[in-house]
């Protein structure tokens, strides 16, 4: 079931920023604050609320006016920002999770580069990683590259879902997010995106990362599992050029051997040996 709460006031407007969130009363005034006051003003917001049981909606009815609030069922973070995709009216796209945040000048800097990289479709910032509230540096897999990555983001994502900004057109040609898969949602749909088009990094911390709490996706065990899924569809669809191909199924081998070891090692036998033998077809 999905519910619509509150509008915002503005009808045709260049952005659209949406928040998916589930249960976090606790952070979420910061988020919306942090876009709420953006320098730009040319957007919509759009929260998506996932069936939260907490604070979540009577938090939200103190911006009235502000802001589209829209209200399903649990469903997982895919299936709410595709709700919130479905529910926009902005050329660009701009998503922030409800427990980050960005800085004032975020959605101006983004906008400016568009309008002077006409070829451009997706970018994102550079952030500022805050854990269990101390600043950390990003480890070398997780540094950033511009332009055609496709091949580094086969180990794991190298796109923030709060720091990019994309051209709705770009969902026409790739999907939207896997509702299927409870995480690593965003690997799935970066690597569609970077398959066909560059994705253009622009070098300033415009977005405060915030981790280290219980209810952190990343944080959860077996991610593998999903980026095992998402190469293995890709190698389906026939899509790949052949070097592409040779390294997505390496990789894919890779993370299957690792996965598949651990499943083992806890007495998960038969998820092992479907593991082993992706590795056999594949190898």
């Amino acid at each position: 079931m999905v519910k619509k709460i509150s509008c915002t006031i503005m009808q045709k407007p260049q952005i659209s920023v949406i928040i998916p969130t589930y249960n976090r009363g606790w952070v979420l005034k910061e988020a919306v604050d942090s876009v709420l006051s953006q320098y730009c003003t040319d957007f919509e917001l759009i929260v998506v609320d996932d069936g939260s049981t907490d604070n979540t909606t009577a938090l939200l009815q103190g911006y009235k006016g502000r802001l589209k609030v829209l209200q399903q069922d649990n469903r997982g973070v895919s299936a709410a920002r595709n709700l919130g995709i479905k529910n926009s009216f902005g050329q660009y796209i701009a998503f922030l999770d409800s427990d980050d945040l960005w800085r004032p000048e975020k959605l101006s800097f983004q906008l400016e580069f568009f309008a002077s990289h006409k070829e451009a479709l997706i970018c994102q910032t550079e952030e500022i990683w805050i854990r269990n509230g101390i600043r950390v540096n990003p480890g070398k897999k997780h540094k950033k590259i511009s332009g055609h990555i496709f091949e580094q983001s086969l180990s794991l994502c190298l796109v923030s879902p709060s720091a990019v900004m994309m051209d709705r057109r770009l969902f026409d040609e790739t999907g939207m997010f896997d509702e299927n898969l409870p995480a690593c949602e965003d690997y799935d749909l970066w690597l569609r995106t970077s398959l066909q088009y560059p994705v253009f990094l622009l070098d300033k911390p415009l977005v405060i990362k915030r981790g280290g709490h219980d209810d952190q996706l990343s944080k959860a065990p077996g991610l593998d599992k999903y980026r095992v899924a998402s190469i293995l569809k890709l190698l389906q669809s026939d899509r790949l050029s052949n070097s592409r191909h040779k390294k997505a199924v390496k990789m894919l081998l890779k993370k299957c051997k690792i996965y598949g070891a651990g499943c083992a090692k806890r007495g998960r036998y038969d998820e092992a040996e479907h593991y082993q033998k992706l590795v056999k077809k594949y190898a």
